[in-house]
């Protein structure tokens, strides 16, 4: 996803639009906050939003329910794997 927005001081990513290449009739973009330099669920406010193309025009469309919770486990993840390699080379 192309980052529109990235505050690492204030803990704020935003996305542009993205299209996934095999989907290109849909879009979305994603806002993340990060609150804490803890690692845990409670510490990210994620929101994302979603965009069909209809006749042309761009029109907001329903999430699957699990998205934001996966993004954020997704998250998570990744921010897990860099910290441990970091404490890895030390």
């Amino acid at each position: 996803m192309p980052i529109a927005q990235a505050d690492s001081g204030n803990g704020v990513i935003l996305t542009d639009w993205y299209a996934n290449p095999q989907t290109p009739t849909e879009r979305v973009k994603v806002s993340v906050f990060i609150l804490d330099k803890d690692l845990r669920a409670d510490a990210l406010t994620v929101s994302a939003n979603r965009q069909e193309n209809r006749g042309g025009a761009w029109v907001d469309a329903p999430l699957r329910a699990d998205t934001v919770q996966k993004l954020e486990e997704a998250i998570l993840e990744r921010a897990r794997t860099i910290r441990q390699s970091v404490v890895a080379e030390r």
